[in-house]
């Protein structure tokens, strides 16, 4: 079994360590004997969408997140069709924003790729800090640290998340990020996905359940360390709230787990 990974823009939209989401979703491949392909999908050459099964977009600053939406204009249909026939995205903070039908930043606004029928607004206040949310089909709370000054509506779609701590997609919404299909938007940053080991595999199960077309079981891992960083994560940021109560089984190496190579 083979998972082909675009890595869209590596040299634009890599501000907050999004290398390390390929690294993890590599990994986490490899350690269950299937085979990662990663392509670094750079800026100005085409991008043959039907050779993906998951796509990574990550975040920038300003001016590096506009180049990027210009060239992506260009595929924003066959990238359009590919979030359609069910494509798994993983799309973070300027990624996020991109896939919407414009954003602001401080200077202008933005064309999006209206991939979505979102838009994000911008405001002086930026959000920064420690974030935590609350999606009910994962077990552990999605972890990671937010610093935007957009404000993204999402309408009628399904928030990524409910915030426990922290801001989110507009500060007093109550949600965070978008899900549409196979797609995940957020402003978790971290990276996002070492430290939230379950949405890495969730984007992994949808990849290999599209491309073979049936469910295929995910062998368990040894994740203490990567539920450490959740728990500390979310134990420490600075809004505090209760009740995390997190499974100790998830800090005992699992005894059907593999051992790492």
């Amino acid at each position: 079994m083979k998972i082909t990974i675009g890595h869209l823009y590596p040299e634009l939209l890599n501000l907050y360590g999004d290398s390390g989401n390929i690294c993890c979703l590599q990994k986490r491949l490899e350690w269950r004997g299937i085979q990662a392909e990663i392509c670094s999908l750079s800026a100005g050459n085409p991008i043959d969408f039907r050779h993906m099964d998951l796509i990574l977009l990550g975040g920038s600053s300003d001016r590096e997140q506009a180049l990027a939406c210009r060239y992506l204009k260009e595929t924003k249909y066959e990238f359009k069709e590919f979030v359609e026939n069910d494509g798994v995205v993983l799309a973070i903070c300027g990624g996020y924003q991109l896939l919407g039908k414009y954003y602001q930043n401080q200077y202008n606004t933005v064309e999006g790729l209206n991939i979505l029928d979102i838009y994000t607004d911008w405001e002086s206040k930026r959000l920064v800090q420690n974030i935590v949310i609350h999606n009910p089909i994962f077990n552990s709370p999605g972890v990671g640290f937010e610093n935007h000054g957009g404000r993204t509506h999402i309408g009628g779609y399904t928030p990524f998340g409910k915030v426990l701590a922290g801001y989110g997609n507009t500060e007093d919404s109550g949600h965070e990020g978008v899900t549409y299909k196979n797609v995940i938007g957020t402003y978790l940053h971290g990276p996002l996905l070492p430290k939230n080991p379950e949405v890495c595999d969730y984007l992994l199960s949808q990849a290999l359940k599209r491309k073979y077309g049936e469910p295929v079981p995910l062998s368990p891992l040894p994740d203490e360390l990567e539920y450490r960083a959740n728990y500390e994560t979310a134990n420490h940021s600075p809004l505090k709230y209760n009740g995390y109560q997190i499974r100790k089984s998830l800090f005992r190496r699992r005894s059907t787990a593999s051992k790492r190579k």
